[in-house]
């Protein structure tokens, strides 16, 4: 027991005395000396903490820290970079068209053709702006083939951002377009429509001309357009056959008889009768639209409508031209006079950042334009005078080139009932030069006379057929249909 102590008592006192030693003396070569404290591995790691290799491995990872953080730093700014110009090319900034304060109100009213087996598309947009200080409203109407960017679709038209993303993605297009905030939307479906002209008892509307137009295709069992000249008092079914017919002027044309058509509207629902149903209508037809606009906004902007009457609503529409890119017609805006116009309606001036804005807006627009453009020859109607159109007209020494029967495709509708009727008339079409689209079955029965309604400059092309027709005005450019009905014989 005793002789165990010792020895413990000996190998601690060996042990301080190599500890002690270590940094003195490293020749230890005793016979139970451990391996890992041998001379030999002394001797090698003694070498290795003599040596700078530690340090050279230490200076060594100092510069990696460096170098990695020099790495995050260029990802970083690179990262930056890219996404300062994404947002810069591909999506629109938040309005800012100026830093002074307006009390004005934009809505955005949507006019939207729903379908059955899609999400729609806007037929319709305008933006009105509403001063409730001095009781003033302007409405400016916005082409539907109107080019603009629609974040990220790139460029197209501007009715297409309501299929790309309903109400919010058109709201969000139109703020970057006109670089101003939109307060409210209004959207109004067809049959809201009908519903809402009916609440206030019908509209009186001149009609100008004559208008005739057939789509067998529509949703709601077939879209016919059928007005004659003069005053008449519309219910909803026949003032939306007004307000969505569209002629050889496309859709400038029916955006001046949509501004019309509300300057008539406006004057219904301030009439004496009307005023006092006013609460109660828009509680009716407030289920027919959807919006973001409190009722009780509603009702303020109605019980001013008035005064605003009285001071007068300007209506204008987007200034620019006509152009096609790769034949389908584009409204291509003048970005600064839109800016100016709707600066105007508000009642301020562009501050200098709003300019600036506007002349980047331009810059990356007219980039963004295909080397196919093809500019249209109508000019600018709304800042235009008369007296400028009449010197243009007399300066135009050329005619359009007339249309011949090979630039015209027809459609063929056999609503007689008749069997085989279809194919006769399109064979006598076809040997008078025309392109036959397709040739269908209408309504058995249900058409008494047949008519060719095609563009009011390309009806003489069908004068002189060989069976009893009426020949109508309507439709687009190269586009006709005939529809065969009881009259029809071979």
């Amino acid at each position: 027991m005793d002789k165990k102590t010792d020895i413990d008592t000996n190998d601690k006192t060996e042990t301080n005395t190599i500890s002690n030693e270590n940094n003195t003396d490293n020749t230890l070569d005793l016979p139970d000396t451990p391996e890992w404290i041998s001379r030999k591995w002394q001797e090698e790691h003694s070498s290795e903490k003599n040596s700078s290799a530690p340090k050279k491995k230490y200076v060594k990872k100092k510069n990696y820290n460096r170098l990695i953080a020099l790495i995050i730093i260029l990802v970083a700014l690179i990262g930056g970079l890219i996404y300062y110009l994404y947002t810069n090319d591909n999506e629109d900034a938040a309005p800012t068209v100026t830093t002074q304060q307006s009390n004005a109100i934009n809505i955005m009213i949507m006019g939207v053709d729903r379908r059955a087996d899609d999400v729609g598309r806007s037929d319709t947009l305008m933006v009105l702006t509403y001063n409730p200080a001095d009781k003033k409203a302007s409405l400016l109407s916005l082409p539907r083939d109107t080019r603009v960017h629609i974040e990220k679709n790139d460029y197209d038209k501007i009715n297409h951002a309501y299929a790309y993303g309903g109400h919010e993605l058109t709201k969000k297009t139109v703020e970057a377009f006109l670089n101003v905030p939109v307060d409210y939307y209004v959207m109004i479906d067809v049959h809201a429509f009908e519903k809402i002209i009916d609440a206030v008892g019908g509209v009186d509307i001149d009609v100008e001309k004559r208008m005739y137009y057939e789509d067998p295709w529509d949703d709601d069992g077939g879209l016919v357009i059928d007005l004659y000249p003069g005053k008449q008092h519309m219910d909803g079914k026949t003032a939306i056959q007004y307000v969505r017919y569209r002629d050889g002027e496309g859709d400038i044309g029916r955006i001046t008889r949509q501004q019309k058509f509300i300057k008539a509207f406006m004057s219904q629902i301030i009439s004496p009768s009307i005023l006092p149903k006013l609460p109660e209508i828009i509680q009716n037809i407030s289920s027919a639209i959807q919006t973001d606009m409190p009722i009780d906004k509603m009702i303020s902007l109605m019980t001013d409508l008035p005064t605003v009457q009285q001071n007068g609503l300007n209506s204008t529409m987007v200034p620019g031209k006509p152009a096609y890119i790769e034949d389908i017609s584009y409204w291509i805006p003048d970005i600064a006079k839109t800016r100016q116009l709707i600066a105007q309606n508000m009642d301020i001036t562009l501050d200098e950042a709003a300019q600036k804005d506007t002349e980047q807006t331009i810059t990356q627009y007219e980039k963004s334009l295909p080397k196919g453009l093809k500019m249209g020859n109508i000019a600018d109607e709304e800042t235009s005078s008369t007296d400028e159109k009449d010197t243009k007209k007399e300066e135009t020494t050329e005619k359009p080139a007339p249309v011949k029967n090979e630039d015209i495709t027809v459609l063929v509708i056999n609503s007689s009932g008749i069997n085989g009727a279809g194919a006769e008339v399109a064979d006598i079409l076809k040997h008078k030069g025309f392109k036959i689209s397709s040739v269908e079955t209408g309504n058995t029965s249900s058409r008494e006379h047949t008519t060719i309604t095609a563009n009011e400059n390309e009806l003489n092309c069908f004068y002189g057929m060989p069976f009893t027709c009426t020949i109508m005005s309507g439709g687009s450019p190269g586009q006709a249909t005939v529809n065969i009905g009881l009259d029809y014989q071979k």
